[in-house]
């Protein structure tokens, strides 16, 4: 049914609770479908061409190139002011430890891989480890909202099950945080410490849902989203019959929803 080779992540598994018929489309299907996600096209393309270079200057950071020689050539005034936001974030830079920016875990659940792509993993060897992702979100979602999102159960998971060996030794659970820094508010970043209560919950969880998807039928038509304003963002809703016209940015908020960010992640996993 899934693709050889196929890996869950936190892109994926949102995508199949928002709407279990978005991942057969895009999954298990492999459907290309060449309507528009949003309006107007150009802007949205350029927001998230924007967030792409920012996560490339961070990630070349962190690997050690100065800030100056990094900032030249920065035209664009939006990434300029996330840039220097990113470089005022004492906190991170004054830490201490290893730091792993760009970092790929996997873990088996189920019979199936699950992978997490860490923007940057900070680790103090025998002490803690903590995830950082980066968010250009136009405007900081609410903490609930994040705390229900699948990558703030996946990434600790993953991390947890996975990250001995860059940490150097068992790794528990009450070791792990994760942190969301959002550009627009670069002095209020969101953490989120992970414990074994947790852990325990997230794993039953993802469970459930890995087999919710290996269960269904492929070649049935998984059930479409209730919520009807997914739609005017899916560039599928013209196979669905749930419209044809993109929705507008401004009509909708664009941290609602992992339909309108495609990362790293759903790169390797789409295919097309």
């Amino acid at each position: 049914m899934l693709p050889t080779g196929f890996r869950f992540s936190q892109s994926n598994l949102q995508n199949y609770a928002d709407c279990a018929r978005l991942f057969q489309l895009r999954y298990v299907e492999g459907r290309a479908w060449p309507a528009v996600q949003v309006e107007p096209l150009l802007e949205h393309e350029r927001h998230l061409g924007r967030g792409r270079q920012f996560h490339r200057l961070i990630e070349r950071h962190q690997l050690g190139m100065e800030p100056d020689l990094l900032e030249r050539g920065l035209t664009d005034p939006d990434l300029r002011a996330w840039w220097h936001a990113y470089l005022g974030f004492t906190e991170l830079h004054a830490q201490p430890g290893e730091r792993y920016p760009e970092l790929a875990l996997t873990t088996d659940l189920r019979a199936s891989r699950i992978m997490a792509m860490f923007d940057l993993l900070l680790v103090v060897p025998g002490e803690r480890a903590v995830i950082y992702d980066w968010k250009t979100y136009r405007r900081k979602p609410p903490r609930q909202w994040l705390a229900e999102r699948l990558q703030t159960r996946v990434y600790p998971y993953v991390l947890a099950r996975a990250g001995g060996g860059v940490f150097g030794g068992e790794l528990v659970p009450e070791q792990i945080s994760l942190v969301y820094w959002v550009a627009s508010e670069p002095d209020a970043p969101e953490v989120f410490d992970y414990s074994s209560a947790q852990m325990q919950a997230d794993e039953a969880y993802l469970a459930q849902l890995i087999d919710a998807v290996t269960s269904r039928d492929p070649g049935s038509t998984w059930p479409l989203t209730f919520d009807e304003k997914r739609c005017r963002f899916c560039e599928y809703r013209s196979l669905c019959d749930r419209g044809e016209e993109a929705g507008q940015a401004d009509d909708f908020a664009d941290y609602d929803g992992g339909l309108l960010e495609l990362g790293l992640e759903d790169v390797e996993e789409i295919g097309f």
